[in-house]
């Protein structure tokens, strides 16, 4: 094939890059995506398999939203447990959804492929950039070691918390140690008591949680303190096994049957880096990568391959200057949108102890429906930031004296 030229090239084909093309693509953008696996069925192993209540706009301009139904995606709720008893939201139609990755990756990446303007290159692996300041393109490697180069007014590194495309840049990111480790499967059959909740247990500092998916599928994790790491090594089953059946009111996993091998995470730092520098912009795990506990990854694919094209689609017609302004613009709702979030999710994630205002605001909505209604919208980003924390906390405070009705 001959070289030519894309207004966009996108290296990294699951959800956030396949995502963020088909959304240019629409704007009438060339965009090739290039995705080092071959496999058009690839998909992300480690992952809850969430997609967060306030991601849903996001997906349903991508277009994929009918075929995620019609693949059986479950639209749940999850209640929390801690020492103070069962945070219980309040149904008020709001829904996340919940399909494995082995079902949903490959119905975005067809959406993508099936794009006009979209020219998918599987089997390529970008191996250096394009352009001195500022980057025009990247260079890929063929199966045979062949190289070319793919030159682009933009390049989107789509390609996962630890982005090739950032390092080979010098686009550094913060990172912060998380302090558990992860053991997950899934089950066939468990009987939860409602089958459209999962079940996420706070155990202070130790979480489990059990999740339903599509046909019947349940998936089992534990997320827990490193120093008990020797208990689950090597054979994780019994000793997961063994802590579900400590947990409150968890359902029995006698009865269900495993589908799948266990899968051990044991080093998830959180990294965020700028979401658009040397005219780069950065998407999903790229930009953000948070602790994998609160199933944030998927929803913040979408989300960031949405805000992408709202704020830079528009410029790609435009001069050098106005795509400038655009990247930085699509930087700053990024840094706007998600940042507060990360930072609370990686503080949690150093394995600490719940600290006074957990206490307080865990306490309070585990007695009042509408704080736990409030706990769900904070967790699912339906609500945003520091705002969101703000009317958690005063809503809190007015349940511990009693100021409500």
């Amino acid at each position: 094939m001959p070289d030519r030229e894309y207004d966009v090239v996108v290296v990294g084909g699951s959800l956030a890059g396949c995502a963020a093309a088909r959304l240019l693509a629409l704007r009438g953008a060339r965009v090739a995506v290039v995705e080092k696996r071959p496999e058009l069925d690839a998909y992300k192993v480690v992952c809850t398999h969430n997609i967060q209540a306030g991601a849903m706009s996001a997906i349903e301009r991508l277009g994929v939203g009918p075929a995620i139904r019609k693949a059986g995606a479950v639209r749940a709720q999850s209640d929390i447990w801690t020492r103070y008893g069962w945070i219980r939201p309040p149904d008020r139609g709001l829904r996340s959804l919940n399909l494995r990755r082995s079902v949903l990756d490959p119905i975005v990446r067809q959406k993508a492929i099936e794009t006009a303007g979209v020219d998918y290159l599987p089997g390529l692996t970008a191996v250096g950039l394009e352009g001195d300041e500022r980057v025009e393109g990247v260079r890929v490697s063929e199966p045979g070691g062949k190289e070319r180069p793919l030159a682009a007014r933009l390049v989107v590194a789509a390609d996962g918390r630890d982005s090739p495309l950032a390092q080979m840049a010098g686009v550094s990111g913060r990172m912060r140690p998380h302090k558990r480790f992860c053991y997950f499967s899934y089950f066939r059959d468990v009987q939860l008591p409602d089958p459209k909740r999962g079940m996420i247990w706070f155990s202070d500092p130790d979480l489990a949680y059990i999740h339903p998916n599509e046909e019947g599928v349940s998936m089992v994790a534990v997320m827990l303190a490193k120093r008990r790491l020797d208990e689950f090594r090597g054979d994780p089953e019994p000793a997961v096994r063994a802590h579900f059946r400590s947990l409150a009111d968890a359902p029995s996993l006698d009865g269900g049957r495993p589908i799948a091998k266990w899968f051990g995470k044991l080093e998830m730092p959180s990294t965020i880096r700028p979401a658009a520098a040397r005219g780069m912009a950065f998407v999903g795990d790229a930009a953000q990568a948070s602790d994998p506990l609160f199933g944030v990854g998927c929803g913040w694919a979408f989300q960031s391959a949405d805000w992408l094209d709202e704020e830079v689609g528009p410029a790609l017609r435009g001069s050098d200057r106005e795509l400038n302004r655009a990247l930085g613009a699509y930087a700053r709702r990024h840094r706007r949108e998600l940042r507060a979030h990360h930072w609370l999710i990686s503080d949690y994630s150093s394995g600490r102890r719940f600290s006074p205002l957990d206490k307080l605001v865990y306490s309070a909505a585990a007695r009042d429906a509408e704080l736990a209604g409030r706990v769900e919208d904070f967790g699912t980003r339906s609500i945003r930031g520091i705002a969101g924390t703000r009317r958690m906390i005063t809503r809190a405070a007015a349940v511990r004296l009693g100021l409500t009705g």
